[in-house]
């Protein structure tokens, strides 16, 4: 009897939790081109046939929705119909869902204008993709990753598991730059490679996340300093309506969120993170057992003044701690062991004004620093090797304005204004170079200043309803070397129809040299700039509403690179440059084409995926005038990424990757015997590949609803079938012999969501 009533309790406990399961939805529509707030747009909840109107301030509020997963459609006369799919409404909370609506341009006849499933400006016509907050929350293999999923894409190389690098169409992971609300951050992740914009963990928090856009080549005169990528994060306003909380517990660490309104106008969130990566290596075979620690934490405040000016404020920051010993470098391949300190942080404020109905801005103000504390000691010598103490400081300005000149002519312009302070209390012990010749040591203690500047205008003109081309002028001025860099930039769409558009664009870009680099000898003032000439042509076809196939071919001619004489066949910025060069040259030239196609179908009738293919190839010319292959060259790479979501509470998702194996330089075994670790033959530079590389991703998502409170339980596994995918080969100076250092193998990973 006792079990029955406890029985019983349960029941009546569950069913109560789990009764009213309402949530909320609301948002703003606004004009692409002009920002203003758009009133009488019809948002319709296309599941339940049901919606509203947004008010005189664009705004829309829908009470009371059964919890669920949703696809949202904004339409309004004169405006192309734009769909959000993945929209959660979850049990007592409000989801925000805001939406920019294009004009309705294109009126062919016979031909239905199309839905747009797939975001888009005016600006940018080539090589343009975006992830919604859910797309990226989900994706398998990617643990709520912004660069991980991005691996995914025809554009994105793949070389290594430990690290989310985005080698972009043939280049270098530092020729990406990250923008976050008009505010550049030089490094979103952990353990940041230094001078670059890569490393293995990512610092965001997914949940603070309502979109990204990632331009791949091609991009517009409002961007620059950069040779590849373009990456654009939107981060979402706190909850205006009530407060909420969520505690996290996943592969990355252990957090949590606040937020919630300060006032009518103003609202705030803050996530913070720790991590506990050090209890997954030491339990799984990871491919290393070097425990790192890491933590981050990261806030937005919103004020809104009215829906025509709004300053938000951000904070982003992040320390890394990691400190192997010399069994731990052995065990793990590692040619260096020691202490590494990290501090690396963003700090700054956006001002969003539209000023009338044709013209808006955004400016924003920050600070951006770096601090690096790390000494390192060979492995099999333990001999110091490296004392670096740097601090790299940046306060920056960031202006972009939109004029709407016609119906049929826009204008974009702005400026940026950097001032770098770079302290440096840095050495290197003399050693030999990764050919075996030997190098004096280097002793770095120095201040360096140097200020950036950059003015740019592009014109966007349709002179016909279907064609549609975008012209722009970007300066850059950068005082280190003296150097004023002037790019011009073209790009024209077509729309033969409502479903299909040939695209084109051409643009020179040009990325000053880290100043860590130019910084180690007084000759490197004089060096170039390396510039890239981008020519791309492509086309984009919907298959269906909610399916799109885009086929790009590309060239990229890169010039002016930095080239080492004492090692004329290498290309020091794919290494590690962070070495003592006498005498370097700014003859250096790479080049990069490809074939790439890709196929991405939003969410709909339960089924989600993106599959791409890729054909390309990177190479460089050695100062002893020979091509060879860039090392982040694969040939080719094919990947399949999708999922199936029968209900709102289930979500299963896998990604499949199989990618060519990328050049690497054999090992000179004498050389390696005489000097303890590994020398590269120099005869044979990049003149071999490491095996292909394939790895299977699982995901399963359970959501969980109840009165209150919203759960969501995930279960991972990368490299599913265990595949030993080879990272380097190593010398192991303790055996003698040349060995195999793994990627990934089999890693399954848990995740908790707790939502309150």
């Amino acid at each position: 009897m006792n079990k029955n009533i406890f029985l019983l309790a349960i029941l009546l406990t569950l069913s109560w939790l789990m009764y009213g399961q309402t949530g909320h939805l609301a948002g703003r529509a606004t004009d692409a081109s002009s920002s203003l707030p758009m009133s009488n747009v019809n948002v319709i909840i296309q599941e339940l046939e049901q919606g509203s109107y947004t008010n005189d301030k664009g705004e829309y509020y829908i009470t009371n929705l059964p919890v669920g997963s949703y696809t949202l459609r904004f339409q309004r006369i004169g405006y192309k119909p734009a769909v959000q799919t993945d929209v959660i409404i979850r049990s007592s909370r409000t989801t925000t869902q805001n939406m920019e609506l294009h004009r309705q341009m294109i009126e062919i006849a016979g031909v239905t204008s199309k839905i747009e499933y797939f975001s888009a400006t005016e600006e940018e016509k080539t090589s343009l993709i975006n992830f919604s907050h859910e797309e990226i929350r989900r994706a398998p293999g990617a643990a709520g990753d912004v660069s991980r999923i991005m691996l995914s894409l025809p554009s994105v190389a793949k070389v290594n598991d430990q690290s989310n690098n985005l080698i972009v169409r043939g280049g270098n992971p530092m020729e990406n730059a990250f923008i976050i609300d008009n505010i550049e951050v030089p490094n979103i992740n952990h353990f940041p490679h230094q001078g670059s914009s890569g490393g293995p963990i990512g610092i965001l928090n997914v949940d603070f996340i309502e979109d990204v856009t990632l331009s791949t080549g091609g991009f517009s005169a409002q961007y620059g300093d950069k040779l590849s990528s373009i990456m654009q994060i939107d981060f979402r306003d706190a909850n205006r309506r009530e407060f909420n909380g969520q505690m996290d517990f996943n592969w990355a660490g252990i957090g949590g969120i606040l937020e919630g309104p300060l006032s009518k106008k103003c609202s705030a969130m803050l996530a913070v993170k720790r991590s506990y990566l050090q209890y997954v290596i030491d339990t799984f075979d990871t491919g290393t057992s070097v425990a790192p620690t890491y933590g981050d934490a990261q806030a937005k405040i919103s004020y809104e003044f009215n829906p025509m000016q709004k300053l938000s404020f951000l904070g982003i920051f992040a320390d890394d701690h990691n400190a192997p010993d010399q069994q731990n470098a052995v065990d793990n391949a590692m040619s260096h062991f020691g202490n590494q300190d990290l501090y690396q942080g963003t700090a700054g404020v956006n001002w969003k004004a539209v000023w009338n109905p044709k013209l808006h801005s955004n400016t924003s103000l920050a600070y951006t620093y770096n601090d690096y504390d790390e000494d390192f000691y060979e492995t099999f010598t333990g001999n110091y090797a490296i004392k670096n103490r740097t601090l790299e400081q940046e306060f920056k300005m960031r202006n972009s304005n939109h004029a709407i000149l016609s119906d049929n002519l826009g204008l974009d312009f702005g400026g940026e204004l950097k001032h770098l302070y770079h302290s440096y209390d840095n050495w290197l012990a003399e050693t030999t170079n990764a050919t075996g010749d030997t190098i004096p040591s280097l002793a770095m203690y120095k201040d360096v200043q140097a200020t950036k500047a950059a003015a740019y205008i592009s014109c966007d003109y349709s002179p016909l309803q279907s064609i549609s081309f975008t012209a722009g002028l970007r300066a850059d001025y950068f005082s280190y070397n003296h150097q004023t860099d002037i790019a011009p930039r073209l790009a024209c769409k077509w729309q033969l129809s409502g479903c299909t558009s040939l695209n084109a664009s051409w643009g020179m870009y040009y990325q000053s040299i880290p100043l860590l680099l130019l910084a180690q000898n007084s000759a490197n003032e004089n060096l170039l700039n390396p510039r890239a000439i981008h020519y791309i042509l492509g086309m984009e076809h919907l298959l269906t509403p909610n399916t799109r196939l885009v086929i790009e071919a590309y060239q990229k001619d890169y010039a002016r690179f930095p080239m080492d004489p004492s090692q004329p066949g290498l290309f020091i910025l794919d290494d590690d440059f962070f070495n003592n060069y006498e005498d370097l040259k700014d003859t250096g030239r790479a080049l990069s084409r490809g074939v790439e196609l890709l196929v991405q179908k939003k969410l709909a009738e339960n089924i989600y995926g993106l599959a791409s293919a890729t054909w390309f190839h990177s190479a460089y010319c050695g100062l002893d005038g020979t091509w060879r292959d860039r090392n982040y060259d694969n040939q080719f790479i094919v990947s399949f990424e999708g999922g199936y979501k029968p209900s709102s509470g289930w979500e299963m998702s896998l990604r499949w990757i199989y990618a060519g194996g990328v050049p690497y330089t054999p090992l000179d075994v004498e050389k390696s015997m005489q000097n303890h670790y590994g020398v590269l033959d120099a005869a044979q530079i990049n003149s071999q590949r490491y095996p292909d590389y394939h790895s299977l991703n699982l995901r399963l998502d359970r959501r969980l609803f109840f009165k209150k409170t919203n759960l969501v339980l995930y279960a991972s596994v990368w490299n599913a079938y265990g595949q030993k995918n080879i990272a380097e080969y190593y010398w192991n100076d303790e055996t003698q012999k040349i060995e195999e250092v793994y990627q990934w193998t089999f890693l399954p990973i848990v995740g908790v969501e707790w939502e309150f």
